[in-house]
């Protein structure tokens, strides 16, 4: 079935073959001659809010039937449409929830944009552990014991902050966590930025919005038929005012929206309305290809592919079937040194790698070829690794250092720059991540303590790039000076 054209794209192209004089922004005047680049760019769609194109912030017609369209196909009270991607998201979603000055409950496997809200709202954070994976070696769910748990420890939190699918694609048990969150009142917002497909057909696991969730920040672009940059947030039930993250998204959300990012999103739903259905049936049989494609690695292994199950993973609640995470750990090759195997010798670019996996994303458009490809290179590649005896594991889970201070506090102290071997007992002044996905290892205003060093160190000795605010790892890390910690203890004995 051929789609139509969005009535976004109708208009743009009608706009563009028009007459009118553009005696406004944007500078290039839709003059696609001027410069090659305009052309290929696609400039002569690039416009600004101009009669008939409604207003972002304050939509009335073409944009608001369209979000009213993607409201319904996720089946939510009100959709948003985001050109800042799913970070403008969490942050207007997080302030228009929690306010400033409350607590929250969230996992530490968060998003770092879920941390700067906190940095920027002066939160207090209450953090979930996941339980690691012990064959993976990556974080299993959170379970809704861990969350009764953290509400009872912490009634007063004004919301709970879940990532569910994680990067790894580790869902959670949504439906019976929101449930347990709003019995005691608490809204629940889930950063499924990785999970927009979920929910939209059969065979594939359920989605936060129909879980229960009351806000849910999603990307379109990353398995969706999206241009980088475009997201949605959908607003349920009754604990959050649409109104509030309306206006928390007027702060946080570019006052010139890109009519080509808002013209992707219109046409991604309508392509979903018309086509999705055929389109999800076929991702999904191109997985199955697949698995049985790799049925017989005897080194790699790839998460609940080929010979894998979910009975061999009692930390997961589910997965999402999208993300292929392929695991090396007990052979003779690192993460990174399988991605740059399947770079170099085959042409395939990876999303990520961590110490003893790496990950492959499917979308929404990928071909069979393409997943031929990647198994074709896999199966190559594991003829010629050896077995070695398998490393140490990691604990049950991953210590979260102690908390010191607020990240606000930590951020406006007196620093100095601490040899990185010099650091615990220090407090940190500064984030610490790998990214992708950029989940912080370390948080200013936390203590630097043995497990969290070993950690950082085993990373880079994998290969794996760490990042810190100041940009002076793998040296040193920004610390609090001997005067703030003076300054910190003495007011806490206070």
């Amino acid at each position: 079935m051929k789609q139509p054209i969005a009535p976004l794209l109708q208009a743009l192209q009608a706009y563009a073959h028009s007459d009118a004089v553009p005696m406004h922004m944007p500078g290039h005047k839709r003059n696609t001659q001027f410069a090659d680049y305009l052309s290929v760019l696609g400039a002569g769609f690039d416009i600004t809010e101009i009669h008939g194109f409604d207003d972002l912030h304050q939509p009335e017609g073409i944009l608001l039937d369209s979000m009213n369209k993607a409201a319904a196909l996720w089946n939510s009270r009100k959709a948003f449409y985001l050109i800042n991607g799913s970070t403008c998201g969490i942050l207007a979603g997080i302030r228009a929830a929690a306010g400033q000055g409350s607590s929250v409950i969230l996992t530490r496997g968060c998003h770092k944009s879920v941390y700067h809200a906190i940095e920027l709202c002066d939160l207090t954070p209450h953090y979930l552990a996941p339980a690691l994976d012990e064959t993976f070696g990556i974080m299993g769910s959170i379970t809704p014991s861990q969350v009764e748990q953290a509400i009872a420890e912490c009634p007063h939190a004004k919301l709970l902050i879940l990532t569910s699918p994680t990067y790894e694609g580790v869902l959670s048990d949504l439906p019976r966590i929101c449930e347990l969150a709003h019995k005691a009142g608490i809204p629940v917002l889930v950063d499924e930025a990785h999970g927009a497909h979920l929910g939209l057909a059969e065979g594939w696991p359920q989605g936060a919005v129909d879980a229960g969730a009351d806000l849910v920040v999603q990307s379109l672009h990353k398995t969706l038929p999206s241009l980088t940059q475009t997201a949605l947030m959908h607003v349920n039930g009754s604990l959050i005012s649409a109104d509030a993250v309306a206006r928390q998204l007027g702060i946080f959300e570019t006052s010139s929206p890109s009519y080509l990012l808002l013209s992707s999103i219109d046409g991604c739903v309508e392509y979903l309305l018309h086509n999705g259905t055929q389109a999800f049936v076929q991702w999904r049989e191109y997985l199955t290809i697949f698995s049985e494609s790799v049925k017989n690695l005897q080194h790699l292994k790839i998460l609940f592919y080929g010979q894998d199950s979910l009975t061999q993973h009692p930390t997961f609640f589910a997965h999402d079937p999208s993300k292929l995470v392929i695991s090396c750990r007990g052979t003779s090759i690192t993460g990174p040194e399988l991605m740059q195997q399947l770079r170099q010798g085959y042409g395939i670019e990876l999303e990520m790698a961590s110490g003893d996996y790496v990950i492959a994303m499917t979308g929404l458009g990928d071909t069979m070829q393409n997943l031929a490809a990647l198994s074709h290179a896999l199966c190559a590649i594991d003829k010629t690794l050896q077995s070695q005896p398998q490393k140490q594991l990691n604990p049950p889970s991953l210590p979260i250092p102690q908390r010191i201070c607020s990240v606000d506090t930590a951020l406006r102290s007196s620093t100095v720059c601490t040899p990185l071997e010099q650091c615990i007992g220090s407090i940190s002044a500064e984030y610490v991540w790998a990214y992708p996905p950029g989940i912080p290892l370390l948080v200013p205003g936390e203590q630097i303590d043995q497990a969290c060093l070993d950690t950082c160190l085993r990373l880079m000795q994998q290969g794996i790039s760490l990042r810190s605010t100041s940009g002076s790892l793998p040296d040193s890390l920004l610390t609090l000076s001997p005067e703030s910690v003076v300054a910190q203890n003495a007011m806490f004995l206070k």
